[in-house]
């Protein structure tokens, strides 16, 4: 076994994510099972060609982490119609909310891969593939014992590097000051990025406000945004 393929064992050993079991709403279900033929890419254990899925295959593609509600991705996608955008989510109520907003706003730009993003990386996305990544409050896990469940390690970090292109970015947001600190400290010590601010920056223009930011500013918690650029 080589160097990569244990740094990429180790990522996917460790879930990174909390499956919440809430239950689809009746609008949510009938959007999922009228829409997913036309959004979504099913998930294959092997590299496929995701910008096959466009209309356009040849806009930047941008991949985003854990999508949550889908709001916050459908409203980037009609305000940066240049790009691709395929949103990489287990969460099924997500999912079909998304796919609801994505036909109501006449989007053709986003396409979906409902399954954990550490083995879509690992292996339906090719090396140097991406432009962007996008990843908006990750479960932080709180408590000290699970950090090691956090997204952001050096290992899934490394998988990043290999599969964006030079020049491609990572766009990381978190209300958590610790998490915020771990992902500063974590790409600082990994090779292959640099950070322009030389710390944490402002809010992208066409990056909106979500309800689940408010509610941390409602906690007083600081939203902490990180910029990074693969070179």
């Amino acid at each position: 076994m080589s160097g990569d393929e244990r740094v990429y064992r180790n990522v996917g050993e460790i879930r990174t994510f909390a499956l919440r079991q809430a239950r689809m709403s009746p609008a949510q279900r009938r959007d999922y099972q009228r829409l997913a033929s036309r959004f979504c890419i099913a998930f294959q254990q092997a590299s496929c060609d995701v910008r096959a899925a466009f209309g356009d295959p040849g806009l930047p593609l941008i991949a985003e982490i854990g999508f949550g509600m889908g709001e916050t991705t459908a409203l980037i996608a009609a305000r940066r119609p240049e790009c691709n955008f395929v949103g990489i989510e287990v969460y099924k109520p997500g999912i079909g909310k998304l796919l609801g907003l994505l036909e109501s706003a006449g989007l053709t730009n986003v396409r979906i891969i409902a399954h954990d993003a550490v083995a879509v990386l690992q292996t339906m996305i090719a090396e140097q593939e991406l432009d962007g990544v996008h990843i908006f409050f990750p479960d932080p896990w709180p408590k000290k014992r699970h950090h090691k469940r956090r997204l952001i390690q050096p290992g899934f970090v490394e998988l990043l590097r290999r599969r964006l292109r030079r020049g491609a970015y990572v766009y990381l947001v978190t209300d958590w000051r610790d998490y915020a600190a771990q992902m500063l400290d974590v790409f600082q010590a990994v090779d292959g990025f640099r950070n322009p601010y030389g710390g944490f920056c402002d809010r992208r223009p066409w990056r909106p406000e979500t309800s689940f930011e408010r509610k941390g500013r409602d906690r007083a918690h600081a939203i902490h945004e990180l910029w990074l650029e693969r070179i």
